[in-house]
């Protein structure tokens, strides 16, 4: 009867306005710092409803669980929750998990619309953590040379600036001011800093940072050497190294005429016959094609 006769008041007086909850928020897509509270706003804008039933509801990676259900907090949120004016919702110690979309459920049975619901996304910011740097220690002049930062506990993801003794390095190499003609790529998304071809300039501190809306973190810094590439002692090195194996193959060759390298193995011509005993003649016949011997006696 109360339904009909909304519907008989909506027909006459057009603007009149069923009965029914609504919900809505001051802050639909909340941002927090990690370990900071925050409050996801749901708030009953009508309702006729003296007790409606409260429920909040955490949506991650695809999966629904309950955060407030049957007038008490659920899981890890009883420790660190908590209902606002009736109807929010406040965390603290809020962590990277807690990054998520969160429902409020409103279901209002005296009212026309029974229930309502409103989504709000709240997003966790993580500080970067140290990154992770390397820094070739010695580059010949003239080569290429590649540096490497990254860091991935960052939320949102990082990005990256180098510095060479304490001083920025401009995302464009061709944008610094200064004398200095560095050639070199940096790409901020990365963290990879490449030199095409280093020269003595280029030697210094290096080191890296890394930052996102929630804070930032530097690696220690470390040397890197440019040197000339010495040529001519890399000439006279070889020569050194070419007489050194001459000589040795000299001294092998005299070592073998020598004979030091002789082994103590008897050959044809250095075996001496055995002496002969007294009183035996040895004969070598055609046939036997060995020796023999006879004796003779001497009376």
């Amino acid at each position: 009867m109360s339904c009909a006769i909304s519907y008989y008041l909506l027909f006459v007086f057009p603007g009149c306005r069923l009965l029914a909850v609504e919900l809505t928020s001051s802050n639909t897509r909340p941002v927090v710092k990690e370990f900071q509270s925050v409050e996801l706003s749901c708030i009953i804008k009508s309702t006729v409803t003296p007790d409606p039933r409260i429920e909040w509801k955490k949506i991650r990676d695809g999966e629904t669980s309950y955060v407030f259900f049957g007038n008490k907090m659920q899981g890890d949120f009883a420790t660190r929750a908590e209902i606002l004016s009736r109807t929010s919702l406040v965390i603290k110690n809020t962590t990277r998990m807690d990054t998520a979309t969160y429902r409020c459920e409103v279901a209002a049975p005296s009212d026309t619309k029974t229930i309502d619901e409103i989504n709000i996304q709240l997003t966790v910011q993580v500080k970067p953590m140290t990154p992770r740097c390397s820094v070739p220690k010695a580059v010949p002049v003239g080569k290429s040379a590649s540096l490497h930062c990254h860091e991935n506990e960052g939320f949102p993801k990082s990005t990256y600036s180098w510095y060479r003794n304490s001083e920025p390095l401009p995302a464009d190499s061709k944008s610094s001011t200064k004398p200095h003609n560095s050639s070199y790529t940096l790409n901020p998304a990365t963290g990879t800093l490449v030199f095409h071809a280093v020269h003595k300039g280029d030697t210094g501190h290096y080191y890296c940072i890394a930052t996102n809306e929630a804070g930032f973190a530097k690696c220690e810094e470390q040397e890197m050497e440019v040197y000339d590439l010495n040529i001519g002692g890399i000439i006279g090195g070889v020569l050194v190294v070419l007489a050194v194996l001459v000589l040795i193959t000299l001294g092998i060759c005299c070592a073998y005429r020598r004979g030091y390298f002789a082994n103590g193995k008897e050959s044809g011509e250095s075996y001496k016959t055995p002496a002969k005993p007294d009183g035996v003649n040895y004969i070598r016949t055609d046939d036997e094609g060995d020796f023999r011997h006879k004796s003779s006696f001497v009376i």
